[in-house]
């Protein structure tokens, strides 16, 4: 059987993404539903079938790469491995399906077994950084999501690391965890400057970086799919009402340039923590002067001001791939790791899209 369309699944802990890619190797829609894992399965369940309504190929070959075991849900990440790719196995019934397990390429999801499951665990940024390596060769690859950051060094062709796991991640930046979305504003900043003064910010979940991004009218309200702090409206005027909670005070709409001041503050704040982390690679790594960041994820806004300011290219992720019109408004950059996992499968196996069953 010949199976003309590859999808790319990127299942994460708050948003399922996917990537279709035809035969011919073109990009031809890239989806994001919501998929809150941690309030139980059936919201992955509910997502696939949202996206594959949209899939008019019946019978497609499918690659996937995840982020989503490491929610509470699970009693741990390898639980949460097996019990996510049964799921996927229970949805996507006997058509051909790849897991990404990082260094280890992609396995058949029949022949996956637990001695693959700490490779298969959060390697979705192995495989965007990976396409972005083989289609730039140099440079600093860069993926600011909804609710952490990528930082990779790429040379000739290869990410640069020996960090695989989260903790280590963590432990070497290349895994920051701040976000333009999901990230709540007291994870960011602790005092701002209000009125001329020095004044703390409230340990409380009042308002997240999406407020930030919106009242400084820089988030594309695509890229918002999570619920409010207070679950009020997704407006200029209720995101600066969830700010002005932050420093204990009521918000009147004719103190809108307050509030905007202030959330300029909390984007400086988590701007110089990536800036941080993107310094101490590139020093550490010896990346030359005239290479690229390339910036991918929502809110890469972000990477190509970095850019700006340390005096390098700047790539766009969707730059990399054929253009196309994607009827959901997402872009290839939006949800790199799908698209990079699509066609790393392509790449990798193209005898796949032709099989026996």
């Amino acid at each position: 059987m010949s199976h003309n369309t590859l999808i790319g699944w990127d299942i994460g802990g708050a948003h399922l993404k996917a990537a279709v890619i035809n035969s011919a190797g073109q990009l031809q829609g890239v989806y994001q539903q919501p998929c809150p894992l941690w309030q139980g399965l059936q919201h992955l369940q509910q997502a696939v079938a949202h996206i594959q309504q949209h899939i008019a190929d019946d019978k497609p070959l499918h690659a996937l790469t995840m982020t989503g075991e490491l929610v509470d849900l699970f009693a741990d990440r390898d639980d949460g491995v097996r019990q996510i790719l049964a799921t996927m196995a229970s949805l996507l019934g006997l058509q051909p399906v790849w897991v990404f397990a990082g260094v280890a390429g992609f396995l058949p999801l029949a022949a996956v077994n637990s001695s693959h499951y700490a490779a298969i665990a959060s390697a979705n940024w192995l495989a965007s950084a990976t396409y972005t390596a083989l289609a730039v060769g140099d440079g600093l690859f860069v993926d600011i999501g909804s609710t952490t950051t990528d930082i990779l060094v790429l040379k000739q062709a290869q990410v640069v690391t020996q960090a695989y796991t989260d903790y280590q991640r963590l432990q070497t930046k290349e895994l920051v965890y701040t976000g333009v979305v999901r990230t709540a504003v007291m994870a960011v900043a602790h005092t701002a400057i209000d009125k001329g003064q020095e004044i703390g910010l409230m340990a409380e979940y009042f308002a997240t970086m999406a407020d930030v991004y919106r009242v400084t009218l820089e988030l594309d309200e695509l890229h918002d799919q999570t619920d409010t702090a207070d679950g009020a409206e997704k407006s200029v005027l209720a995101s600066a009402r969830r700010l002005s909670r932050m420093l204990g005070s009521d918000f009147v709409p004719e103190d809108l340039p307050r509030w905007r001041q202030f959330a300029q503050q909390i984007r400086a704040q988590q701007l110089q923590k990536i800036h941080h982390a993107c310094v101490q690679h590139i020093a550490t790594k010896g990346l030359a002067d005239h290479s690229p960041m390339i910036g991918a994820g929502v809110g890469r806004f972000l990477v190509r001001q970095l850019a700006d300011t340390l005096g390098r290219p700047y790539i766009d992720f969707t730059a990399l791939l054929p253009s196309a019109e994607c009827p959901t408004g997402l872009t290839a950059a939006d949800c790199a790791p799908a698209v990079a996992v699509a066609y790393l499968a392509n790449f990798r196996h193209p005898d796949t899209r032709q099989s026996n069953e």
